[in-house]
């Protein structure tokens, strides 16, 4: 066939448009019918492959049912060291699980472990510990007395420190409480020194403060329990040292009458 000198430069310049736009390659010699209707293969049903997915885990349960497991401290203490369901021990150098003598007739239980706590783990050992000392020296009770009717033993609501030493979150004590009464059981003291709000609205089941659940005994799973000012706080406010003090009296009346 043969092109005019028109048709071929006008066909010329076509083509170069075309390149222009990107089109430089000949996919086919043959036009596509874009309208025709084509009969699409039969498509062969495929099994999707099961993939199990993992149940999430209730970490409160988990924590009720590795404390109810414990026989003996040591295993409870274990347990707590290999317990990950909460994340302050993630942050926390230390696990803080008890001191003094765990034959002791009283049994304290204090709210979280602080910075110095946290490095020694042990609890009350910073400034707050020291005055708790002095205080049970008062009445004749030490931490280090080997005879069960002088000694005390101490663990906290949670054994590990929350940042920058901020009180206990509900569902951090809710998550530990099951462990803590674990703790009380293996221990069976014969009174229970609640020490600070946290450790009385988490046993005592309640929102009321120290102030008004101070100065008469109440009750944790059959045991008397005595609510007492977290020392740091009378650290703050010497002026209700008094009061205190008539708290530690009322114990030892009660360790007295046996």
């Amino acid at each position: 066939m043969t092109m005019e000198p028109q048709e071929y430069h006008e066909a010329l310049a076509q083509l170069a448009w075309l390149v222009e736009l990107g089109a430089d390659e000949a996919i086919g010699a043959v036009g596509v019918n874009r309208y025709e209707e084509k009969v699409k293969p039969a498509r062969v049903p495929v099994e999707a492959p099961v993939v199990a997915v993992d149940k999430p885990v209730d970490i409160p349960a988990e924590a009720a049912r590795l404390a109810a497991g414990c026989a003996d401290l040591e295993a409870l203490r274990a347990a707590l060291e290999g317990f990950d369901g909460c994340a302050l021990k993630r942050g926390a150098r230390n696990t803080v699980f008890s001191d003094g003598n765990p034959a002791a007739r009283v049994m304290i239980i204090g709210e979280a472990p602080g910075r110095d706590e946290d490095i020694q783990g042990k609890p009350f050992i910073g400034h707050s510990g020291q005055l708790l000392d002095k205080m049970l020296a008062a009445i004749g009770l030490s931490r280090n007395a080997e005879a069960p009717e002088d000694a005390v033993y101490i663990t906290n609501v949670l054994p590990w420190r929350p940042p920058q030493n901020r009180d206990p979150l509900d569902e951090e004590k809710a998550m530990m409480k099951p462990f803590l009464m674990r703790h009380i059981e293996l221990v069976k003291p014969q009174v229970l020194l609640l020490v600070g709000n946290p450790s009385n609205q988490t046993l005592l089941e309640t929102n009321q403060g120290v102030t008004r659940l101070r100065g008469k005994w109440h009750e944790v799973a059959g045991i008397p329990a005595l609510p007492i000012f977290h020392p740091a706080y009378l650290l703050r406010r010497p002026e209700k040292k008094r009061e205190a003090w008539a708290d530690l009296l009322m114990l030892k009346t009660k360790l007295e009458e046996g």
